[in-house]
């Protein structure tokens, strides 16, 4: 298996991993400069940087850069006396660098309006996957959306179990209409995704959200939910809007100090602090 390409295919699935290599070595190792280790966020692995004790140590290290997203850096001495599980006895130095991989960020937009035109420009540029799903054949093509990685035309209860939503997942939906916004939003508080943004006013969030309630969803699945969404830059036109919304993810993502959660607030937290003004 070539671990570069095992690295591509697990961004691109959404699933982090931590890539080791040998930098600098001197005398003799169990190996040689330029191998790769790759660690998978389940623990299993692809490749090898010689085996033994110092493989061993450097999955512990990437398994922890993993989880801080900071790179390391170690460097083993081996001396005469380090016997190896494969038998072999070196007296070599070693570095080894270890790189957390994040995976590729995907940006999931339901509808395929204007500002979807936008919002599926803006995020690819930054870097994401992009997918578009529309319940229109005329909206939802190639055509409108030359930029996408993949684009649905079919009724959205259709593709929800085609995705594959994780904690790199930002849902976005700008659908037609109330009625397509709480098909969708009803799913989406139920995936663990990263980011679940709609459109609209403040009322008509808390409307959706308050009807989905009477279904029995319970009210703390939507304090996740950013709506109205977007950063407050008084955004107009369906490209200022893409901007701004790309902006709050953007933030989410990066986790900003300053981010979504400061800028901005939960319909839910707005109505809870119109009440106590009252």
């Amino acid at each position: 298996m070539d671990v570069l390409e095992e690295v591509v295919r697990l961004r691109r699935l959404g699933q982090r991993c931590a890539l080791a290599t040998i930098v600098q070595s001197t005398g003799s190792i169990p190996s040689y400069t330029s191998a790769k280790l790759l660690v998978r966020d389940d623990g299993s692995i692809a490749g090898t940087i010689g085996g033994g004790c110092v493989e061993a140590e450097v999955w512990n290290a990437a398994r922890e850069a993993m989880e801080s997203g900071k790179p390391r850096r170690l460097t083993f001495s081996l001396s005469q006396d380090a016997a190896y599980d494969n038998g072999l006895i070196c007296g070599g130095q070693l570095e080894v660098f270890i790189e957390p991989v994040e995976p590729q960020p995907r940006a999931v937009i339901f509808g395929a309006g204007h500002i979807s035109k936008g919002l599926c420009q803006v995020a690819s540029l930054a870097g994401f996957r992009t997918v578009v799903v529309d319940n229109r054949d005329a909206f939802a093509n190639r055509e409108r959306f030359p930029l996408a990685d993949e684009v649905h035309a079919a009724e959205y209860e259709e593709i929800f179990p085609k995705l594959e939503v994780n904690s790199s997942t930002y849902l976005v939906i700008v659908t037609r209409g109330h009625k397509d916004d709480m098909r969708v939003l009803r799913w989406s508080v139920t995936t663990p995704a990263r980011y679940i943004g709609m459109i609209g006013s403040r009322r008509k969030a808390l409307a959706v959200a308050k009807e989905l309630e009477k279904e029995g969803i319970p009210r703390e699945a939507f304090e996740r939910v950013s709506s109205p969404m977007g950063l407050d830059i008084a955004a107009q036109s369906p490209e200022e809007i893409a901007v701004s919304v790309m902006a709050e993810i953007i933030a989410v993502r990066r986790n900003a100090a300053s981010g979504w959660r400061d800028v901005r607030k939960t319909v839910f937290h707005h109505e809870e602090e119109r009440a106590i003004s009252r």
